[in-house]
């Protein structure tokens, strides 16, 4: 079976393209916000970051919250009908979800910034509301779905960890002031555990056995790849969360290997599919998954070391880099790229003309992004290992400038779908 045939009928269950949209919009904002938090950061600070209120707690909370989670929202609401086959929901619901969360992301980012406890809390409360009617959604359309096990049970594990981290999350919003944690450091590592690689690692892997053979047109991901790995992977967050929870380093180094062996019975499945595409010139935006995956491994290993006994500084502070600006970002900034023109393309298929992908896909902004992008990672990577704060600075302005040259990209795509619905809506010149 090849993906490709999920999108068979699949006109029928497109939403306005405004609803999927906005989200991705949204998330386009916070990633420009979140590289210029960081640009604007104290740098002594930021090399040697492992916890506490600024910029860094915010720019961190930008992209996780607001670029990772606005994005999971957007391609879930319009994406998950198609595969599945079923309604996601009242269409209402979506924009419910949509203005709890973004208020909710700025409010919480503003409140870490200026250690504002009431626009933490508020922003925290708007947050995981606007998080829950996302679950809730999803947990709704993922019922009594047979097929699509890759998909349904990483997405399962993707629910109870976000259930996990907005407890914990919580917990350390009202710490701030209240302060009754007895073990902060553990808390917050188990909360970065659960939403890197429990929350969104669980939705990238699940959506990626749809969304890459989809693209390729490769052969669909066997079922007994999406089984076991979504075994290894659950079995791995129990472990790596609990042992952080509890500050047993063995427990969270035995978590991290069974996440490696999630991670290699995952990439087995993507190679297969890989080797049977029918398109045989991998796209652009696979750069960014490649190198996505690859920091995936780079920072299971960060934070085995870590486990194992490295010294907290600076190993804990690079693992949480290459875990957030690293793998997620890299993976979901890659996968955007190809989502938003697909998506585009598909609403004008009711034109006389559908618009060809490569028609809306503006080359040059993300050749910047990706330049921009990994020079930023290497940088960043190399200042926290050798405290030298000058690369830091490089690193995140780098950043920004390929922050400014994605949000082109996302525009210029938009300006490209406005003008092909334009000009086939017009009657034709005689």
């Amino acid at each position: 079976m090849f993906p490709g045939s999920l999108m068979m009928g699949a006109q029928d269950r497109l939403l306005p393209p405004s609803l999927p949209n906005r989200f991705f919009a949204a998330a386009v904002v916070f990633h420009l916000l979140a590289w210029a938090a960081l640009l604007a950061a104290d740098p002594a600070e930021a090399v040697g970051f492992l916890g506490g209120q600024g910029l860094v707690l915010a720019a961190l909370h930008l992209v996780t919250l607001g670029v990772l989670a606005m994005t999971a929202m957007g391609a879930a609401i319009q994406l998950l009908p198609v595969a599945t086959r079923k309604r996601l929901g009242p269409v209402w619901l979506c924009h419910v979800m949509f203005w709890l969360t973004v208020p909710g992301v700025a409010a919480l980012a503003l409140g870490f910034w200026l250690a504002q406890p009431g626009l933490q809390h508020l922003g925290a409360t708007l947050a995981i509301a606007g998080l829950t009617v996302f679950a809730v959604m999803v947990a709704s359309n993922l019922r009594n779905v047979a097929d699509l096990v890759g998909v349904t049970r990483h997405s399962w594990l993707a629910l109870a960890s976000l259930a996990g981290l907005s407890v914990l999350g919580l917990m350390l919003v009202i710490d701030f002031t209240a302060g009754f944690l007895p073990n902060r450091a553990g808390v917050a590592a188990a909360h970065a555990v659960l939403a890197g690689y429990g929350f969104m690692g669980m939705l990238a892997l699940g959506f990626s056995t749809v969304l890459i053979p989809m693209f390729v047109l490769g052969q669909a991901v066997p079922e007994a790849i999406g089984r076991r790995s979504s075994a290894l992977a659950g079995t791995g967050l129990v472990l790596g969360a609990g042992g952080t929870l509890f500050g047993l380093g063995w427990l969270s180094a035995l978590g991290l290997v069974f996440g490696g062996a999630a991670l290699a019975v995952h990439l087995k499945g993507m190679a297969a599919s890989l080797k049977s595409r029918m398109r045989k010139r991998l796209e652009p935006f696979f750069r960014m998954v490649w190198v996505g995956w690859a920091l995936l491994l780079v920072s299971l290993a960060a934070g085995l070391a870590l486990a194992l006994g490295a010294p907290v500084s600076p190993v804990a502070t690079l693992w949480g880099f290459l875990l957030v600006f690293g793998w997620l970002l890299t993976f979901v900034t890659g996968i955007l790229q190809r989502i938003v023109p697909f998506l585009a393309s598909m609403h004008t298929s009711g034109t006389g003309k559908p618009a060809l992908l490569s028609a809306l896909t503006p080359g040059l902004p993300l050749k910047v992004h990706f330049a921009c992008h990994l020079a930023a990672l290497a940088l960043i990577s190399a200042a926290i290992l050798s405290g030298w704060t000058p690369a830091f600075r490089l690193g995140a302005a780098a950043g920004l400038a390929g922050a400014v040259a994605f949000t082109a990209f996302a525009i210029e795509v938009m300006r490209r779908f406005r003008a092909h619905l334009a000009a086939y809506a017009s009657p034709p010149v005689k």
